[in-house]
């Protein structure tokens, strides 16, 4: 049974991967974005990282069996504390342009399918910037947390939603 982090570049397929081992293990899923961010602000803005750690902690303790995912290295190197493997999905930009043009719908974080879709450019420049970037959220800090994990790690180079 799974304690299994996953992250990656957005649109690399993590939620999708996290929710076929979900089902598969019957263990409990995080995504971190359900934890990153401020409720209800009026911009994107960050939760306070000890808020944000006290939940994962909390998810943690409560499941012995889980996956997390996410692309917030910060937050990821707290779950990865607790986990028994790490999976890095680097499927490179192509793909991960591609399955974000093909993502379904997320009601979690957007109001309708019309809302995530009129985000979809912004989305993809982000995308295209991840090897650029130095942010907790690049290939930078993805590539350091993999390195450094000393339990079982795989890296994928290809994930694709269908």
């Amino acid at each position: 049974m799974p304690r299994t982090v996953i992250f990656g570049n957005s649109g690399s397929g993590k939620s999708t991967l996290a929710q076929k081992i979900a089902m598969q293990s019957s263990c409990a899923h995080l995504d971190l974005d359900t934890i990153a961010w401020q409720p209800n602000a009026d911009s994107p803005q960050r939760r306070d990282l000890d808020q944000s750690a006290k939940d994962i902690h909390a998810f943690v303790r409560s499941y012995t069996h889980w996956v997390i995912e996410g692309c917030y290295s910060d937050l990821l190197d707290i779950a990865m504390q607790a986990a028994d493997d790490i999976i890095f999905l680097n499927p490179g930009t192509e793909m991960c342009i591609a399955n974000a043009k093909k993502r379904p719908w997320e009601p979690h974080k957007y109001s309708s399918p019309a809302a995530q879709n009129a985000n979809l450019a912004m989305l993809i420049d982000w995308i295209k910037n991840y090897s650029q970037r130095t942010d907790v959220f690049s290939y930078r800090a993805h590539r350091a947390l993999f390195t450094t994990f000393a339990g079982r790690k795989r890296e994928i180079l290809s994930f694709s939603y269908d």
